[in-house]
């Protein structure tokens, strides 16, 4: 853990519990053991955070102590650092990388993303918890530094670490050339996912959500076809992929109804942990594969690629907040109804 300058102190949001939110100052971190010290600028409220907020938890991660929420970050570098052997200066513009992976196991070595004891910024899983990017520095490793490419704002950068997930997806799938895809699901994840599978070829991409307003901003980034399954039902036997992003019961099983025979559905949405009725019957006699998604590996650095390719995926950032207004930002987020990715800036 980086060490911290007493005597000076920035900016950062701080929940320490259930409904209990504030903007405080701590003392600014100083580097250490091969960290270097970049300045926030645009961080992604997820729902996690959101959870945070609401429960005090997010599943058994517990809020403990005071958390500084925020894994979505986009940033500036405090100084020249070495990035892949080659040395950038102060004030390059980059995405975090949130992911500190844990004990390589056998069998699974190129999935660090499911190895037990990974850790994640923003998260309170373990104690002490590992501070977020709603902070106006912070200290990361060098390899969890991400260059952005010509052409990606800082503002777009904040979008990675959700579209690095939808990509993650995506290749789990083989890919979505040429497939009919439906995302299930429109929250910023989904939409990402389904802005992704426009980028990367899908032959048509279909999003479904019970809220008109995801389903606006679906159209905006290009969707063939939306359905507000609230009032209208899924064709059935249609999809190739479908990325099931809700976790949802009811539209994990409406994905088996309209996955096509030989189909492939992603479960990209957390479930709760709690038993629920299901109806997958059909994934026998179509002989559909479902396979369960975690976060991602490296395809966050993909994600900003992705993010140069097709500048309308920032469609999807629906509002921006100074952080002084965090209480609004996340009141803002936490009504799907109005907002898609909230943002807020440093």
């Amino acid at each position: 853990m980086a060490d911290i300058k007493e005597d000076v102190e920035v900016k950062s949001v701080l929940i320490s519990g259930k409904g209990l939110i504030d903007l405080a100052e701590r003392p600014e971190p100083e580097h250490q053991d091969g960290k270097v010290i970049v300045r926030p600028q645009f961080i992604g409220i997820c729902g996690s955070d959101l959870h945070y907020l609401a429960d005090g938890q997010v599943g058994m991660s517990v809020v403990r102590e005071p958390i500084v929420p925020g894994h979505e970050i986009s940033a500036v570098t405090d100084e020249d650092v070495e990035v892949d052997g080659k040395v950038i200066p102060a004030g390059t513009p980059v995405a975090l990388h949130p992911s500190t992976w844990g004990e390589k196991q056998p069998g699974i070595e190129d999935k660090p993303e499911i190895w037990p004891n990974g850790r994640y910024l923003g998260s309170a899983q373990y104690l002490p918890h590992e501070q977020g990017g709603m902070t106006e520095k912070m200290a990361v490793r060098p390899d969890q530094l991400i260059v952005l490419p010509e052409g990606v704002s800082l503002k777009a950068a904040a979008l990675a670490e959700p579209l690095g997930v939808g990509l993650h997806a995506i290749n789990l799938a083989g890919g979505v050339r040429g497939k009919k895809v439906l995302v299930s699901g429109a929250g910023p994840i989904g939409l990402l996912a389904a802005g992704a599978a426009l980028t990367e070829g899908a032959a048509s991409v279909a999003v479904s959500d019970v809220l008109d307003h995801p389903l606006s901003v679906a159209k905006k980034l290009g969707a063939t076809k939306t359905f507000n399954v609230a009032q209208e039902t899924l064709p059935d036997n249609e999809y190739d992929l479908i990325l099931e992003c809700s976790g949802a019961a009811p539209a994990i099983s409406a994905s088996f109804k309209a996955a096509a025979p030989g189909a492939t559905i992603i479960q990209v949405g957390m479930m709760v942990n709690r038993d629920a009725s299901l109806n997958i019957s059909a994934i026998n006699g179509k002989e559909i594969t479902y396979i369960g998604s975690f976060r991602f590996f490296q395809e966050i650095r993909d994600a900003v690629e992705v993010l140069a390719k097709n500048p309308n995926l920032e469609e999807v950032i629906t509002q921006v907040f100074p952080v002084d207004d965090y209480r609004e930002a996340f009141a803002t987020a936490a009504d799907a109804s109005k907002s898609a990715k909230v943002l807020i800036a440093m």
